[in-house]
């Protein structure tokens, strides 16, 4: 009979939880460049990472932080990870994961963790590795400077409250998003296109990166300038500094009931390579 655990990591366990990670370097992107940059202490990575062990082998992974993310992982671990998420209570904002073991998971904490402000159940993730060959990169679009949080921000934030359905401002008034957004400004991860009046008219951030693979997020353009074809170039310049600078495969998820993005996407070489899902709280 197989032996099965699940447990909190420690440091000592990195190499281990590395190699799990490796084995869906796009899907896993996310924790990916957070484990590689803090490590397993909690402390330091802003959540617990818990293991799941068949046998004595570690197969499946969850983050709990923020975010509770299911990675790499099994029915049976899913099952051993809702037990432990029950036990500790809701902590998270979200579940995000891969759609089918996200599913699982939702089903099974539901009960007791429901109800969901909002379940995306579809979101197809999408990937490239090479550049448009119809689509010109816009060549206004360059990477957002590191005194120009004040001109970017406003735009991160009607993004987000866009996106999700609530604003990032709310609860400790935007300290932590703004922390986030000036962390990605600062690697030089950021980019926009600004119209003469200094103001953001295209903007979206390269917000996870590992030597394999980056995931573009909070893709956004101004509403007054919405179907006026800059989405498409806008999209080819981030492509062009991602490949050349980042890493050599490019993905994001977006929501199914998107069309328009979902088109944009394509147009300049995305294609679906599987889905995840979201639960907001």
């Amino acid at each position: 009979m197989t032996q099965t655990t699940t447990r909190v990591l420690d440091p000592s366990d990195l190499d281990a939880a590395l190699a799990v990670l490796d084995r869906e370097p796009v899907a896993n992107a996310f924790v990916t460049a957070r484990v590689r940059i803090a490590g397993l202490d909690p402390w330091r990575l802003g959540g617990e990472m818990w293991g799941w062990y068949e046998d004595g082998m570690l197969e499946s992974l969850c983050y709990a932080g923020a975010n509770l993310v299911p990675i790499c992982a099994t029915p049976r671990a899913v099952r051993g990870f809702a037990d432990r998420a029950r036990r500790a209570g809701r902590r998270c904002s979200s579940i995000v994961g891969p759609a089918e073991p996200t599913a699982l998971l939702w089903r099974l904490l539901e009960p007791s963790w429901g109800p969901a402000r909002e379940v995306r159940a579809q979101q197809p993730l999408m990937v490239t590795d090479r550049l448009p060959a119809d689509v010109t990169p816009d060549p206004y679009v360059r990477r957002v400077r590191k005194d120009e949080m004040e001109t970017i921000m406003p735009a991160c934030v009607a993004m987000f409250t866009e996106e999700v359905g609530v604003s990032p401002l709310a609860g400790d008034g935007g300290l932590l998003y703004q922390a986030r957004v000036a962390e990605l400004v600062g690697a030089g991860r950021s980019f926009a296109r600004l119209d003469a009046d200094g103001r953001v008219v295209f903007k979206a951030e390269i917000g996870a990166a590992t030597d394999r693979a980056c995931q573009v997020q909070g893709v956004w353009v101004a509403p007054e300038y919405r179907g006026q074809g800059l989405a498409a170039p806008g999209m080819a310049a981030v492509l062009r500094y991602a490949l050349a600078d980042v890493a050599p495969v490019v993905s994001l998820y977006v929501n199914d009931f998107n069309t328009a993005a979902r088109a944009t996407y394509r147009r300049v070489g995305f294609q679906e390579v599987g889905a995840f899902m979201s639960v907001l709280f």
